[in-house]
């Protein structure tokens, strides 16, 4: 089973990108050392997430970094971005979740057509409290809700695989600050990748590994 890690920097982290085999540094390399080494030579794993990616630039490169590897299961994590780079810019004119919903449903309608085995997972986007979040707190909070309500839309209309991420870590709040698991507001931490992995890993063998 050939699995692929999609997304942005929370999923590149620090790849190398002239390296298929490189899986960065954060839950695809931890989840792909656990599958691989809980379930010798059952899996093959890519992870061709890229940092600052919007939804439109995966669409823009999925047949490059997606589609010519055939694979069995996606795993998308992306959404995030599409609310960050646009308060950056414009203090939030231009975010526009229903477009995001949208081009989400284009890249997913498109990719089945490409391979209509494949199974997909679709990760929702998360948010804490952090340096680079703190600005623009309520907008920032409030569209990215939006965001991850539009991808789990997505994955019950198209009958995709849906795993939410932000309970898991407002639960890890609890023990911990928001910073210990997620250093900036955005990306995690190694502790906050881990978290990922484990929510992935249960998800997948519990309801996809042999169905």
């Amino acid at each position: 089973m050939k699995i692929l890690f999609q997304g942005d920097s929370i999923t590149d982290v620090r790849r190398d990108y002239e390296d298929r085999t490189s899986f960065g540094e954060g839950y695809a390399l931890i989840t792909t050392a656990t599958l691989g080494a809980k379930y010798p030579q059952k899996f093959s794993f890519l992870n061709f997430g890229w940092s600052g990616n919007h939804i439109h630039d995966v669409h823009h490169r999925i047949e490059r970094d997606g589609w010519r590897y055939s694979p069995d299961l996606m795993s998308l994590l992306i959404g995030v971005n599409d609310v960050w780079h646009e308060l950056d810019k414009d203090n939030g004119k231009n975010i526009d979740a229903n477009r995001f919903e949208c081009d989400l449903r284009k890249l997913v309608t498109e990719t089945i057509e490409r391979l209509p085995n494949i199974k997909i997972i679709l990760m929702a986007p998360f948010l804490l409290k952090g340096p680079s979040t703190l600005d623009h707190w309520d907008q920032f909070s409030t569209e990215v809700k939006k965001h991850a309500a539009a991808v789990e839309r997505v994955a019950k209309d198209m009958n995709l695989h849906f795993l939410p991420l932000q309970d898991l870590f407002d639960e890890a709040c609890a023990l911990a600050p928001a910073t210990y698991w997620v250093f900036d507001g955005v990306h995690p931490t190694p502790a906050g990748h881990k978290l990922i992995a484990d929510r992935w890993m249960q998800y997948f063998e519990e309801n996809i590994m042999d169905k």
